[in-house]
């Protein structure tokens, strides 16, 4: 018996290592099955976004190598491509970030459409591109937000960037009709009236940009581009004192860091958004 004992644990060891050996394949096949799972899949986002890409900046390597290791786990998860392309937004670099939200939509477009719209109206100014995302989306979910805003708020900003004043219109109409809500009851975003003003003004009809963007500013007092925009109204309804004292208003604000009070405003411009120089430029016109 005492033979035959070490040849028995050279044996077992030689069938464990076997099996470790066997091991990584069936955790990969495990794995594959797996990455349909939503529970797995949530736990993974868990593992590398929440406890990982999320306790770094941005602008670290890490977030991108966390993002690439989800997505090598994993690479089904839209999610995983967004937060890649994220950084990449921030910074400016659209030709590296466009594929990976692409990708994005094409895995999931219910959650990920109208955000690809968002950032051709607003970041890369593809204002036919973005009317696209949103014209489909609102097919798919005709309730739907994005930014806190509804996508006929963003069509209009599309249509009222690219001239087509009459599509802009409806556009904000729809826009005010559904955040007022089938009871009538709810409150316009003070930005939907902002740019009702805006294009009143562009097409001359500037009693009712005066009262958009008087709206606005009750709801906003400190709006610098509502004041701005009213004093232009006003000046061209031949009122000097109101203008200026709209400018004076629109000038504290920008001094005091008031701005359109949009997330992103930060890392690209909003449309008809201003500075300090066109009010400068403006008090300059009506001192003339």
């Amino acid at each position: 018996m005492g033979k035959w004992w070490p040849l028995f644990l050279s044996l077992l060891g030689v069938a464990q290592v076997g099996h470790a050996q066997q091991q990584p394949a069936q955790d990969q096949a495990a794995l594959a099955k797996d990455c349909s799972n939503k529970v797995y899949q949530d736990s993974l986002v868990a593992r590398y976004l929440d406890r990982g890409a999320h306790r770094v900046s941005y602008l670290s390597p890490q977030w991108a190598q966390y993002c690439d290791s989800l997505i090598a786990a994993c690479p089904t998860i839209a999610y995983a491509y967004q937060q890649k392309a994220m950084p990449l937004i921030k910074c400016g670099d659209y030709a590296k970030a466009f594929p990976l939200i692409d990708q994005a939509v094409a895995l999931d477009v219910n959650r990920w459409l109208a955000y690809r719209g968002f950032l051709k109206c607003i970041f890369t100014k593809d204002y036919a591109g973005a009317l696209t995302d949103f014209r489909r989306v609102a097919q798919l979910k005709p309730q739907g937000r994005e930014m806190d805003h509804t996508y006929a708020f963003f069509m209009g900003l599309c249509n009222l960037e690219m001239g087509k004043y009459k599509d802009a219109e409806a556009d904000f109409a729809e826009d005010m009709r559904l955040q007022l809500g089938a009871d009538g009851r709810g409150e316009i975003h003070f930005n939907t009236l902002l740019y009702a003003g805006v294009l009143a003004l562009k097409k001359k009809q500037y009693p009712q940009a005066q009262t958009h963007l008087e709206r606005c500013l009750k709801a906003y007092s400190q709006h610098p581009e509502a004041n701005y925009y009213l004093a232009l109204a006003y000046q061209a309804q031949g009122k000097p004192a109101l203008a200026r004292q709209h400018l004076a208003a629109s000038q504290r604000a920008l001094i005091g860091g008031y701005r359109l009070n949009e997330d992103n405003i930060y890392y690209a411009n909003y449309p008809g958004q201003i500075t300090e120089f066109e009010v400068i430029q403006a008090q300059k016109k009506l001192a003339d």
